[in-house]
C-alpha cells in the first residue's frame, strides 16, 4: 500500500471531475477523496496499491472530457500520516 497526494490544476472545477476522479478510484479499489480548493485546483488523496494508485494518477492528467487538466502534481504521503487510513473514495 502507498498513499499519494495530487494537486490537479486547470479547468478542473465545474466539469464533473471530482465525481469522474472518484469513479476511477472505485473501479481500481483505491481509498481517498477529491476535493476542490478554493484556488481552483483539485486535490486528490489516494491510497492502495501502486499499480492501482498509478493508474488513477495517469486519468488525473487526462480527467472527464470537459477539463483540461494542465498540471498534476505529485506528493508521496507516509501512509502512518494517513491513521485512520480512509476507507473507500469520496468527494468533499
Amino acid at each position: 500500500m502507498i498513499a499519494r497526494r495530487c494537486y490537479v490544476s486547470g479547468r478542473v472545477q465545474g466539469v464533473y471531475y471530482r465525481a469522474s476522479a472518484r469513479e476511477q478510484a472505485r473501479q481500481l479499489g483505491l481509498a481517498g477523496y477529491a476535493r476542490n480548493l478554493d484556488d481552483g485546483r483539485v486535490e486528490v488523496l489516494i491510497v492502495g496499491e501502486p499499480s492501482a494508485v498509478n493508474s488513477l494518477i495517469r486519468w488525473l492528467h487526462i480527467g472527464p472530457p470537459a477539463a483540461n487538466v494542465s498540471e498534476v502534481a505529485v506528493q508521496e504521503v507516509p501512509l502512518g500520516d494517513l491513521e485512520p487510513l480512509p476507507q473507500g473514495f469520496g468527494t468533499r
